[in-house]
């Protein structure tokens, strides 16, 4: 069950929401915060039903290592913290190794040894990747002497609220819990739900009417990769993935934002024009917000040493992206490009340090095209089918060779035969490079009668693509 479908947005979510009120407005608070609870369970259940056994328990003895951990903190206790928290650390990352790492492994050990180890082909539970983090983030932060002792119901709702429980964004328990233990917040706020129609309006026309046909079309360029593909093809369809997963993060982002709103609710921003970034770590302080502070509060700040500073930062930002390139998927090429994105992040520091920053249109031309070309690690089957696209888009030689008449005649059937979709990548970069972002149109948005036509037309748009359901990139992750 995903945000842009009828059964969510014409069953689950009317009734959840209209539930919930009727029993805050009778002020039967903690009954309303568990039937929340309930129903976050039941989201979860109906993407992942196999799973949702191992996902309840491990939210419950994630649960009760932390708070015991809360109990200990007396400095004589210190080693019991650590004991515990190393085994709520090894049991998260053990259950996402499994079910996201082990054919990755049995393969490489079979390539080594020459064992003939049968690969388990395991359906990766959804949102693994995402609700680990969280549950990690806990655990990290009661060893640390930084939550309270919450109660299961706060912690529940922390954990499994739905709006962000699948692809994030990825929430610290002290922005959330508080905000679902505030008075305010339990009457219903018309202003709240008008400013969330509007966000999820838009989060939606990302997803279905940018996304989707540009993620489609490309896929089917990435799954039959052949030495015959011509530099247009790798390049356009390299653009149009890099395009369409900005928008449909962003865009399950935005719909998230808008739902949590219905429940006064507000979720951290996760995106902030990160396309109009002028180097790769400006970049990544824009893309993905949530994710690069949950890397950099408890990956780079426990690798970073004092001492040579700039030395320790350049280890410290690679092994962060090391990790990241691990968490994005199982595969060699998830771990060279989160290499690769290190490179480019530790050249992007120093050019922050020594202030040799190039004209803004050259930074920001250069780091473009560097998303391009590390996008194209990131989707590709594997090295192979990297390495000819890569081949493919830098054959000058054969570009030449072919002659100025053969050349254009390639080029112009190439446009020809993309009208429609090459206008909706222009369409697209015109949105990433000079509209406002989402965050923007949030700050000036009133509830008047632009914004309710606006917001309605996207709507109504997309809730007649409905029927041709897409999941999200990032849903099973």
């Amino acid at each position: 069950m995903i945000f842009s479908s009828y059964q969510f947005l014409l069953i689950f979510f009317p009734i959840v929401t209209i539930v919930y009120w009727v029993l805050n407005h009778f002020k039967y608070y903690e009954t309303a915060k568990l039937w929340l609870v309930a129903a976050s369970f039941y989201f979860y259940a109906q993407g992942s039903p196999a799973f949702f056994p191992f996902f309840l328990g491990s939210v419950v003895i994630n649960y009760v290592l932390g708070i015991t951990m809360c109990q200990l903190q007396e400095v004589t206790q210190k080693g019991q913290r650590k004991l515990l928290l190393a085994l709520g650390v090894l049991g998260n990352v053990g259950l996402l190794g499994y079910y996201k790492y082990m054919d990755f492994f049995l393969e490489n050990v079979n390539a080594i040894a020459g064992t003939e180890f049968v690969m388990k082909k395991l359906a990766l539970p959804i949102g693994i990747s995402f609700f680990t983090f969280q549950l990690i983030a806990f655990l990290v932060d009661c060893y640390r002497g930084q939550t309270k002792k919450y109660r299961i119901t706060e912690y529940l709702l922390f954990i499994t609220f739905f709006p962000q429980l699948i692809v994030g964004p990825i929430v610290h328990h002290a922005e959330i819990t508080p905000q679902f233990e505030n008075p305010e917040n339990r009457k219903l706020n018309q202003q709240n739900i008008a400013l969330g129609i509007f966000i999820f309006a838009i989060g939606c026309a990302k997803k279905m009417l940018l996304a989707d046909p540009m993620n489609n079309n490309a896929a089917e360029f990435y799954n039959a990769i052949s030495p015959s593909i011509t530099m247009w093809e790798s390049w356009f369809y390299t653009l149009e993935y890099s395009i369409s997963y900005y928008f449909d993060l962003s865009g399950y982002t935005d719909m998230a934002i808008g739902l949590a709103l219905f429940y006064n609710i507000h979720l951290p921003q996760n995106f902030n024009a990160p396309w109009k970034a002028q180097t790769m770590q400006e970049y990544w302080q824009r893309q993905h917000m949530t994710l690069s502070r949950f890397l950099g509060g408890y990956v780079f700040k426990n690798v970073f040493r004092k001492g040579c500073w700039w030395r320790n930062y350049y280890i410290a930002t690679m092994a962060t992206f090391l990790v990241s390139g691990i968490w994005h998927g199982a595969g060699w090429n998830f771990i060279i490009w989160g290499l690769m994105n290190g490179v480019l992040v530790c050249i992007g520091a120093w050019q922050r340090y020594h202030k040799k920053y190039p004209p803004y249109l050259v930074g920001a031309g250069i780091t473009f095209f560097c998303i391009i070309l590390t996008r194209v690690i990131f989707v590709a089957q594997d090295m192979t089918d990297t390495m000819m696209v890569y081949r493919s888009m830098f054959d000058f030689q054969g570009l030449f060779a072919m002659g100025f008449q053969n050349f254009w005649n390639q080029f112009s059937t190439f446009v020809m035969h993309h009208q429609k979709l090459g206008l909706l990548v222009v369409i697209s970069l015109g949105i990433c490079w000079f509209a406002p972002t989402t965050r923007e149109m949030a700050e000036r948005f009133k509830p008047d009668w632009k914004h309710f036509v606006f917001a309605g037309a996207l709507l109504a748009i997309c809730l007649t693509k409905m029927n041709q359901v897409v999941q999200f990139l990032y849903f099973q992750f």
